[in-house]
Order: C-alpha cells, then sequence, then structure tokens
C-alpha cells in the first residue's frame, strides 16, 4: 500500500508558545510561579495561604520569595512573624511594580505570540 501524499495528509494547525522569565545575573529573578505567587500574597496576605492556593508547598514558596528578595535591588516580599497581630506577608510597593511590569510584558509576549502563530498557520496549512 502506498503511504498518503504529503498535501493529502492533514496538518493541525501551528500554535506558537513563549515563556517570561527575568534573569538578574544568570539567576531567574522572577518566573511565573513567582509573579503567581506575588499575586496570591496580595490577595490574601499570607504565605502559607498564597501556597495553599497555588498547590505549591510551603517550602517552595519561602524559596521563590526568599530568591526574589535576594536578587532585587529591593525585597519584593515582607515577612511578619506571628503573635497577637498574627503575622502576615506583604507584597513591598517594589514588588507590586515589578509584578505589574511583568504581567505587562506577559500580554506583550501574548500578544506578539498571537501574531506570529498566524505567520505560521500559512506556512502549515495544505
Amino acid at each position: 500500500s502506498k503511504s498518503p501524499s504529503h498535501s493529502a495528509r492533514l496538518n493541525p494547525p501551528a500554535q506558537l508558545h513563549g515563556r517570561l522569565w527575568i534573569d538578574i545575573g544568570k539567576s531567574p529573578a522572577l518566573t511565573e510561579a513567582g509573579a503567581d505567587l506575588l499575586e496570591q500574597i496580595e490577595a490574601c496576605g499570607s504565605l502559607s495561604e498564597a501556597a495553599r492556593r497555588l498547590c505549591f508547598s510551603y517550602r517552595r514558596a519561602w524559596l521563590l520569595t526568599d530568591t526574589m528578595n535576594r536578587l532585587w535591588p529591593e525585597p519584593l516580599v515582607q515577612t511578619a512573624i506571628g503573635g497577637k497581630s498574627g503575622g502576615g506577608t506583604i507584597v513591598t510597593e517594589q514588588g507590586h511594580r515589578v509584578l505589574l511590569a511583568y504581567r505587562d510584558l506577559q500580554l506583550q509576549l501574548e500578544h506578539l505570540l498571537d501574531q506570529a502563530t498566524e505567520a505560521f498557520r500559512l506556512l502549515t496549512s495544505s
């Protein structure tokens, strides 16, 4: 039996993907996971609750915030020890600015990938 000709095959449409992360030096200073964590900390004011909401271990969440704080010139997150006021975690002004800039870049990247996907679909259509 003959194999089908190239033009007779059904080619699924091309889809371009991209990931955005920010390195400082050679270390990842902000990733998608880090941005998600910052958003959840802003929403709930607790590192442990933010970790729970994202299905991260507390250790992973703590390591992410510790890494971000060490790599950026100013801390992105501050934690208060528990006590009468209950402690808590906040995203600093710097952290909020970094998060907004990251999300803005992400939207720009998605727009670029959508445009590029259209061009590649023309190349992959029969």
